[in-house]
């Protein structure tokens, strides 16, 4: 992803922001952090873009085309959302423009169509399949963090969805990227919360290079990152094992209880599957992050 698509996101993850005419505190800490999941500090000035948005320099529909890939449409309808999400709501202001944007980045159904019909009679699932898929997931993310910050960016969010879909259909549900959105942001997981990490990652790594210095930065840094994304892709995946499983009966309180006690389950797990992590990352080159994008397992 280059420069002038990282700042097209940015500037339609500003306009969510704005969407019902507020800008808090909390919404500006998670444009805050999205920039920064994107590179060095200095590379995109929020502060312009925050200018264009204000003055409303750039319409949506023209921002929105210089996002060339599906992938890029997503990740910035999904940093928008998150955005809206930020402050624990979404008021009407903020889902009516999220539904434009969703037309105008061209993502397919909307939320708001009637839910997927109920699963048809399936063979039994096999549960080991499927938790032997969602730890090989959680491997394969927390060894892309292990690569150049930006490939782990890209790659991670589609892997997850992917993994949802999966589940779901594994328990006879057809999902669209809609539904597994509001599943995940339902259940508290949404972009916003990975940059947060994202930025909590880059502290551990910058207080280990100030006592072990540049060595020590690198080093703790990258295992933090794996652990987080390790767990992350563990807990999102069990959460949606148990919520198809249950014929989608599960209240948003109740996953949202399910999932933070799944994160701590896979920091937990996250130990004994460190070498195959390291493992994974020493099989990868940025091509075959590209090609996990545009076709995720």
């Amino acid at each position: 992803m280059n420069t002038a698509e990282q700042r097209a996101i940015l500037t339609i993850a500003m306009m969510a922001a704005f969407a019902d005419g507020e800008n808090s505190e909390v919404e500006r800490s998670a444009l805050r952090s999205m920039a920064e999941s994107f590179g060095p500090d200095g590379q995109i000035n929020l502060w312009e873009i925050y200018q264009d948005v204000v003055a409303g320099r750039r319409p949506l529909a023209e921002v929105a085309a210089q996002l060339a890939t599906p992938e890029s449409r997503t990740l910035a309808f999904e940093m928008a959302a998150g955005v809206c999400e930020a402050d624990g709501t979404v008021n009407e202001k903020e889902r009516a423009f999220l539904e434009s944007l969703r037309g105008t980045l061209k993502l397919g159904a909307s939320p708001t169509d009637p839910p997927p019909s109920p699963p048809p009679k399936l063979e039994p699932v096999d549960a080991g399949a499927i938790d032997k898929m969602i730890i090989n997931y959680s491997i394969l993310n927390g060894a892309l963090e292990l690569l150049p910050h930006g490939l782990a960016t890209m790659a991670i969010l589609p892997l997850q969805m992917r993994m949802v879909y999966r589940v779901g259909q594994r328990y006879g549900y057809s999902l669209d990227r809609g539904h597994i959105r509001d599943f995940l942001a339902t259940a508290g997981v949404g972009f916003a919360a990975q940059a947060v990490e994202s930025v909590a990652r880059r502290f551990i790594g910058g207080l280990a290079g100030q006592l072990l210095g540049g060595l020590g930065r690198g080093l703790v840094g990258a295992s933090a990152g794996a652990a987080f994304s390790f767990a992350g892709t563990y807990a999102i995946g069990q959460l949606a094992n148990c919520y198809y499983a249950g014929g989608r009966k599960m209240d948003a309180a109740v996953l949202r209880e399910t999932y933070a006690r799944l994160l701590t389950e896979g920091r937990a797990l996250f130990g004994q599957h460190a070498g195959a992590v390291q493992s994974r990352a020493s099989t990868l080159n940025p091509s075959d992050v590209i090609n996990l994008v545009r076709n995720p397992q």
